[in-house]
């Protein structure tokens, strides 16, 4: 069992969710059951399997939940470029998140492959 809270791709990626928690705040009302709760939950899914993942038995079994915390992050980076085709974010802020989000999904990578 991996002491997950001591990742630092869990910390990231802890960090980043909180980020797009406070961003998503500012989007329109109307967004709020779509792109709002899609965004909100890939970004805590991140955190979330990881965790998940640290406390199973095996590291297959772990390396499958990071292969699903990658997915969640190749998924919100797609939204975030979404939401700011749509203006809900600027520029400048998506490429903020985004350049965080390329660092968890590197580094989960990168956990990935050390496990294999």
């Amino acid at each position: 069992m991996h002491r997950f809270k001591e990742l630092d791709v869990w910390k990231l990626s802890i960090e980043l969710c909180t980020e797009v928690y406070k961003m998503t705040e500012s989007f329109p009302r109307k967004e709020q059951f779509g792109l709002v709760s899609q965004i909100n939950r890939c970004s805590v899914s991140i955190p979330s399997n990881i965790a998940e993942g640290a406390g199973r038995n095996s590291k297959k079994e772990f390396n499958n939940f990071l292969a699903i915390s990658l997915g969640s992050a190749f998924e919100l980076e797609t939204q975030l470029i979404i939401a700011t085709n749509l203006n809900y974010i600027n520029q400048i802020d998506q490429t903020q998140l985004i350049i965080k989000l390329n660092r968890v999904q590197n580094m989960l990578y990168g956990l990935k492959k050390s496990l294999s």
